[in-house]
């Protein structure tokens, strides 16, 4: 017995000093169904903060400048363990804030942030992520001045990416250097509104270790933002937007802004240089063929604030060469998906997979599953292989004379008149079986089956004019009562009182947000789709010429994106008329247009379980409603 005790000590020894080391362990990267786990602390997580050297000098003052970068991360992560990291790049931390509750961060005494702005670092960082709020360039604690998608909006962006990845340097705020020992190099980039905008802009440049992006509601060309075939949305937007973002002394990128007035060419409305480098399909810093990272889209096609071409020609150029992809298209307007009504917890799910399978590696099938996601009515939606909806056919729907709108083509030499003026869309669609000298307008006869529109509408007509210039819209109606998404009011959305949480809390940033419903009316049209041209830049956009007095030329040009559906029973309609003052600052150049009916048609890509029907001719002439309330969406359209 008396042998046994030393071995017996010996053991009790080990075990006595095994266990404790066992409980110390410093926990890992957890996997379970296909999701990382949330084994780190939230409440111990590293919050700190570094400025990253860009390569510009967008304030002119002979320093290149530097981006604030706020960090928060698991505690354990180090040269030991690696984490991947998502990054919110916003120029509205301290102005507008961020999310349905206008969040903005929140310092300590240390200058760190203590409140995050949205639900990713409550999420994310317990699963193994870092969580990056970044100052774009010019805004909030970052050095320079506010470039509206130019060349310090994107390369600000680019050098955190460089920096995460050894590319770049940063300091500590006492001046020391700061190295990025703890993360992987993968990173994600996501944002609503200028945040996905710089989203997009960062992975146009090709920027090794941008694994992902998720732009929601985001710009791809700030031409297309501002412009429609030369019809000028706002004047200056660009110099009053960099203004607003900036919250320095105004007098310090005045020079900046001032630049930005000389070379925006909002007299001719005309794509030039300064667009082409805010272009990021295929633009002067960005290309859409450097892209390497994956794309998750989210965009709404009532979005007339970021309006739905951005994400459609994005989308397409993305398709053409190929780059893994997934898409959400919604019905609201300017909203973010946490926001989309009956969704919240399938898109934070979505979202955790989707940034599981491209930074961490995770197989867990979210590549595999149908590409789009549709809303086809109020919170109701549905999934297809692509978008638009790959089956869809193209009909042409071709106006008469008599005011109707079919599938067969007006008779030889018939035409209809009217005059390039002023117009608010209530006015263009009121009454249409009236005449009104602003517009011309056609109908179907009420539709015999629903159809579905999924894609873009092409607008082509043959017009002559008796002045040098003229705007053109082409407004394409749903003519029925419907109870239909109200994205007018409220964005489209109304947010109640009760919460819902995503993550974990601490007492200066909770996860728990407050829940929302989708706004819908009823009424007895809608306007679905939409399209502007100024028919100078009917062959070119960067050099406009006018059209021959007298002579016939042909204008054709594509309408906004949608996904909508004409019910049975209901009427299609097309109107035709000058500029549109709801959503353009033209003001009508006063010019008769001529439309050659025979020629001229609005091409529309309808998906169908049965071949299109002989689409009924209008034989009552249809009156219309009169002139309807129809609410603008909130003045201003600023772009939050």
């Amino acid at each position: 017995m008396s042998q046994l005790r030393p071995a017996l000590f010996a053991v009790a020894l080990t075990l006595a000093i095994a266990t404790p080391a066992q409980a110390a362990a410093a926990p890992a990267i957890t996997v379970e169904n296909g999701r990382t786990q949330p084994v780190f602390s939230y409440a111990d997580a590293v919050r700190e903060h570094v400025y990253v050297e860009s390569t510009v000098d967008s304030d002119l003052d002979g320093n290149l400048d530097k981006v604030r970068v706020d960090i928060i991360r698991p505690k354990e992560s180090g040269p030991r363990l690696r984490v991947p990291v998502i990054i919110d790049e916003s120029p509205y931390y301290d102005n507008s804030g961020r999310g349905n509750e206008g969040e903005r961060k929140v310092y300590d005494a240390a200058g760190n942030v203590t409140k995050f702005p949205l639900f990713y670092d409550n999420y994310f960082v317990p699963r193994g992520y870092a969580v990056l709020n970044v100052d774009m360039l010019g805004t909030t604690r970052s050095e320079g001045c506010p470039d509206i998608g130019g060349k310090a909006d994107v390369l600000g962006g680019k050098a955190v990416i460089d920096w995460l990845n050894g590319r770049a340097k940063a300091v500590k705020p006492d001046g020391t250097p700061a190295v990025a020992d703890w993360t992987t190099g993968k990173s994600a980039m996501i944002g609503k509104s200028y945040d996905g905008t710089l989203a997009n802009a960062v992975a146009a440049t090709g920027v090794k270790g941008l694994e992902t992006i998720v732009p929601i509601s985001a710009i791809s060309s700030w031409y297309k933002y501002q412009r429609s075939n030369g019809v000028v949305y706002n004047y200056d937007y660009a110099s009053w937007l960099a203004n607003y973002v900036d919250t320095d002394p105004e007098d310090k990128c005045r020079p900046v802004r001032d630049k930005m007035d000389a070379e925006d060419g909002d007299d001719t409305g005309d794509y030039n240089g300064f667009w082409a480098e805010r272009d990021y399909i295929k633009g002067l810093l960005g290309d859409v063929s450097k892209v390497r990272a994956s794309v998750f889209v989210i965009h709404t096609v009532n979005d007339l604030n970021v309006k739905p071409d951005n994400f459609s020609a994005w989308w397409k150029a993305l398709a053409d060469r190929n780059v893994p992809r997934k898409i959400w298209v919604g019905q609201t307007q300017h909203v973010d998906p946490f926001d989309f009504e009956g969704r919240r917890d399938l898109w934070v799910d979505t979202l955790h997979r989707w940034f599981d399978h491209w930074l961490h590696g995770v197989r867990n099938g979210v590549t595999n599953e149908p590409r789009a996601d549709v809303e086809i009515g109020p919170a109701r939606w549905i999934t297809q292989r692509d978008w638009p909806a790959p089956y869809a056919l193209k009909a042409s729907l071709r106006p008469s004379a008599d005011g109707s709108l079919g599938l067969r083509p007006a008779a030889r030499n018939s035409t209809a008149t009217f005059t390039d003026v002023a117009m608010s869309e209530t006015d263009m669609v009121a009454e249409v079986g009236q005449p009104n000298p602003g517009r011309v307008a056609f109908t179907t006869g009420e539709l015999p089956l629903s159809l579905r529109l999924s894609g873009t509408p092409t607008a082509d007509l043959r017009v002559k004019l008796d002045k040098p210039a003229a705007n053109l819209t082409a407004l394409l109606v749903d003519f029925g009562d419907d109870t239909r998404v109200d994205w007018r009011r409220g964005q489209g959305i109304t947010t109640l009182t009760e919460e819902d949480c995503h993550g974990e809390s601490t007492a200066d940033d909770d996860a728990c947000y407050r829940k929302v419903v989708t706004n819908v009316a009823t009424r007895p049209l809608e306007i679905v789709a939409r399209g502007w041209i100024d028919v100078r830049n009917r062959d070119s956009l960067s050099q406009g010429k006018p059209l021959p007095l007298g002579t016939y030329g042909t204008v054709k040009w594509l309408t906004l994106p949608q996904d909508y559906t004409f019910k049975k029973g209901h009427r299609i309609g097309l109107v035709v008329a000058g500029t549109d003052s709801t959503y353009t600052s033209e003001t009508g150049t006063g010019a008769n247009v001529t439309v050659d009916l025979a020629r001229s048609s609005v091409t529309v890509p309808f998906v169908l379980g049965t071949p299109l029907p002989d689409v009924p001719k209008d034989t009552s002439r249809f009156r219309g409603p009169e002139k309807l309330d129809l609410p603008e969406p909130e003045p201003g359209f600023h772009f939050f």
